[in-house]
């Protein structure tokens, strides 16, 4: 009977959803600011080279 009850037991569930959630928002800000970062990096290599340049 324990057995039946366990298995019906969702207290757990919205603790997985929340850590699902969670990770899938963590890896997409992860992607956004890699990708801002590249592009920061790239604005900032012109400008430094436009600077020097006397442009």
């Amino acid at each position: 009977m324990k057995l039946f009850k366990f298995a019906k037991d969702e207290s757990g569930a919205v603790t997985v959803d929340w850590v699902v959630l969670t990770a899938a928002v963590v890896l997409m800000g992860a992607g956004v600011v890699s990708t801002v970062g590249t592009a920061l990096t790239s604005k900032g290599s012109t400008i430094t080279g436009n600077i020097s340049d006397g442009a």
